[in-house]
């Protein structure tokens, strides 16, 4: 069994700061990347912020960009690759806060995408995006969700509003588009974890789409999803 632990059972936010074996924050690249980007002097929301955007817009969105092995759903492998799916897009952000003192964690979703791009949704079988990742900041006293996966340039091809992080709000999916069409649903919570469950995922996964043996891998398909959902807008 994978020994990373469901932590839903405490706030405490120091629990949250210890590097983890995917929330990887004692990775040379990540703590590089962590004090490139923002300052230790900087108050948690600065640096919470300044975090989210680069994670954000500095790592391509690519969900065919897709390893699941243990060194592929790290936070530095997003460094090292570029880009990303939102799960090591997350697990990316919650190391790089945790370099800096800010105490995070990464939280799940079921989210049905109503925009997804024709080809990953015949790939996929389904529009419902099961164990979609997400972040957790502590600032100022409470926790605020962060939701670095969707890079700004691919926001624009899509006709989507990109997500903003002021740090004082949550920072989730849009029901809607710019031009009104339904984007994002929520559907189930799986709630919150120090480090990536991937034996958890790895079992949903499977459980919810049947070709998954078939797509379980994937780090060169030769698409692109951004001129795929460019096509579509």
């Amino acid at each position: 069994m994978d020994a990373t632990m469901q932590t839903t059972n405490t706030n405490d936010p120091s629990a949250y700061l210890a590097p983890g074996r995917y929330v990887d924050s004692d990775h040379p690249a990540v703590i590089a990347f962590a004090r490139r980007v923002a300052d230790p002097a900087m108050t948690p929301r600065e640096i919470a912020v300044k975090l989210y955007y680069a994670v954000r817009d500095e790592f391509l969105y690519d969900p065919y960009y897709f390893d699941i092995t243990v060194e592929g759903l790290k936070g530095s492998r997003v460094i090292e690759a570029g880009r990303g799916f939102c799960v090591p897009k997350a697990a990316l952000l919650a190391a790089a806060a945790r370099v800096l003192g800010v105490p995070a964690r990464l939280g799940y979703a079921d989210v049905r995408n109503h925009l997804s791009s024709k080809r990953l949704q015949d790939m996929m079988g389904t529009d419902l995006f099961v164990f979609h990742g997400y972040t957790e900041l502590w600032v100022d006293g409470q926790w605020l969700k962060a939701t670095p996966a969707f890079n700004r340039s691919l926001c624009e091809k899509a006709g989507i509003h990109p997500l903003e992080f002021d740090g004082r709000a949550d920072s989730v999916f849009h029901e809607f588009d710019v031009s009104g069409r339904r984007h994002m649903e929520y559907v189930h919570d799986h709630g919150t974890y120090a480090d990536l469950p991937r034996d958890e995922l790895l079992a949903s996964w499977r459980a919810h789409y049947k070709t998954f043996a078939d797509w379980g891998q994937i780090v060169d398909s030769g698409a692109d999803f951004a001129q795929e959902v460019g096509a579509s807008s």
